[in-house]
């Protein structure tokens, strides 16, 4: 293992961060990108066909407005996110893989060497956390590494560090930000959405909000919990302007309307982006009351391990929203000219896994949230555009969170290979495989993984707290490295579900693949990013099948 300076995870630039000058105004098209949270592969109507075999009559949740995304879009039956929400979208926001620039894992609110006014040791960040641990009581083979809560914007406290974001990338689009952020450090003056390139409607920096009752605490920027931290107030959310709906999802809804409204009416010749990113259906779990006792009622509860009247309910909402966002379009006249993407940032909350048993059923994908199988890393991802995509299309190659960056530069008119090249972007444009009549082609074959924390989510291997885990895909082949010392190996096109582990068949390929992941981790991961061995560490009280042992050498 080598330390890694911090400075090249990010780029060191004095520059303005916009891109080159765009294209004419009049060659660049619109882009709706929408973010669920937590949702599951299966929970949208027209995956759990694909993949259970279940008609729309026969599921649970419905999703009539994302079948009507995938009857007129394309649909990604291999796309892939990370383990969780703050990981994906600062890969989404720097087209990077998440470990590259230091987002590990997703928190509330945490002391960071910044928030506390402490120093900042050499090699480290400002907004590092100090600690981030899960309450788990039995043996621990490895202490957790830290994690990054923020991305450079060449504040004061980046020490010259910076990162050209999506929205800064995109210098000929009115680029607006909606909904759930958790980039900022929390509440982190001089990373927020606005210091990303965004105008902003309404945000706020947390992991979770509550549905009913939201603004005063998106409004409220004192700094009670971080009295110490050096800035006249927390920059933690603004709740935007009163729309008269009580309901979170709503509410967020009816303000980028309003957006779409207000861009169609401009005079300024700007085309928009806009990055709507959901709270639904994170938790806490809260539905709208008639919506929830409809679902009491249905009698497809239980379909595919689906039962929560609430969850279902605040897939309805977000799924209604997404409708409403297709039908605004189209009322503007804007629809032909407007790429929209739907995507989820992990895999959606496994019952079977979790503590509280509660969530939704990713069946027959393994794991959930939290994981590095399947259940936990393969999302929803369907691209729109009327006109332009063959509706009711699938694309079977793997893609990941890291293409939407310069997928939407290349649909939007930029050059997103110049982007790619000066930032040293990890994702490639998916554009080929979303327009038919796009010139170029996709050709990803690699993507990488990391998690370095012990969690309290229970292992679908076998039901323990969760260990470190890092994973790596090449071609149609998926290593995930258990830092407890067990590798396991799947040919994913074979064997979606990981239920034929190739690690003992195929020993040399399970070698190659896991040299590969860890060259990775060394050339790409500072050390602080990745665990610790635990000198209070006592095997004879290993309450797990297996024994520890160290596979990093």
């Amino acid at each position: 293992m080598r330390l890694l300076p911090l400075a090249p995870l990010f780029l060191l630039c004095t520059c303005d961060r916009a891109a080159d000058t765009p294209p004419p105004a009049a060659e660049m098209p619109n882009v709706v990108f929408i973010l669920a949270d937590d949702f599951g592969i299966t929970d949208a109507q027209g995956y759990a066909e694909k993949f259970t075999g279940s008609t729309n009559a026969e599921t649970f949740y419905e999703t009539p407005n994302l079948n009507r995304l995938m009857a007129g879009g394309v649909s990604f039956s291999q796309a892939y996110a990370t383990q969780l929400c703050s990981p994906t979208r600062a890969g989404i926001l720097s087209g990077k893989y998440a470990p590259r620039v230091g987002f590990m894992t997703a928190m509330p609110p945490r002391e960071t060497y910044y928030n506390q006014a402490l120093p900042v040791p050499a090699g480290y960040y400002a907004h590092d956390v100090l600690d981030h641990h899960d309450d788990i009581k039995i043996e621990q083979a490895w202490t957790n590494a830290t994690s990054n809560s923020a991305l450079p914007t060449g504040a004061p406290d980046d020490d010259g560090r910076d990162m050209l974001s999506i929205a800064e990338a995109m210098p000929g689009h009115h680029s607006a930000f909606i909904g759930k952020w958790h980039l900022g450090g929390f509440g982190a003056a001089g990373h927020q959405p606005a210091d990303q390139g965004f105008a902003t409607l309404a945000w706020f920096d947390a992991g979770g909000s509550t549905y009913f009752n939201w603004r005063a605490p998106w409004n409220n920027n004192a700094k009670n919990q971080f009295p110490d931290i050096p800035q006249a107030q927390m920059e933690m959310g603004n709740a935007g302007p009163e729309t008269g709906e009580d309901y979170l999802t709503d509410d967020l809804t009816a303000q980028a309307l309003n957006f779409l409204d207000e861009r169609a009416a401009a005079d300024d010749g700007k085309p928009f982006f806009l990055y709507f990113s959901h709270f639904a259906v994170h938790s806490p779990y809260q539905g709208k009351p008639d919506e929830v006792a409809y679902f009491e009622d249905r009698p497809t509860r239980g379909a595919n391990g689906h039962k929560d009247p609430i969850y279902a309910s605040m897939v309805k909402s977000m799924d209604r929203s997404v409708g409403a966002v297709l039908n605004k379009l189209d009322s503007l006249g804007i629809a032909e000219n407007t790429l929209v993407i739907f995507m989820s940032d992990n895999g959606g909350i496994d019952s079977k896994i979790t503590p509280r048993g509660d969530g939704t059923d990713n069946a027959p994908f393994l794991g959930g949230k939290a994981c590095l199988t399947e259940g936990g890393i393969r999302v929803p991802l369907i691209a729109y555009w009327k006109g332009k995509t063959d509706g009711g299309t699938w694309v079977n190659e793997p893609v990941d969170y890291t293409d939407i960056y310069p997928t939407i530069l290349a649909a939007a008119g930029y050059d997103a290979g110049a982007v790619i090249t000066a930032e040293d972007l990890d994702g490639q444009s998916i554009l080929p495989l979303i327009d038919a009549g796009y010139a170029g082609s996709y050709a990803k074959q690699t993507r990488y993984w990391h998690y370095p924390f012990n969690v309290i989510y229970n292992s679908p291997y076998d039901g323990q707290a969760l260990t470190p885990h890092s994973a790596i895909r090449r071609d149609e082949h998926k290593l995930i490295f258990d830092w407890h010392g067990r590798l396991h190996l799947y040919d994913i096109e074979k064997d979606p579900y990981e239920q034929n582990d190739l690690a003992e068949a195929q020993p040399e390929l399970r070698e190659e693949l896991f040299a590969e992941l860890i060259e990775w981790l060394e050339e790409n991961v500072d050390e602080r990013y990745w665990p610790v061995i635990n000198a209070e560490y006592e095997a004879g009280k290993e309450v797990r099948d297996a024994g520890f042992v160290n596979l990093i050498k």
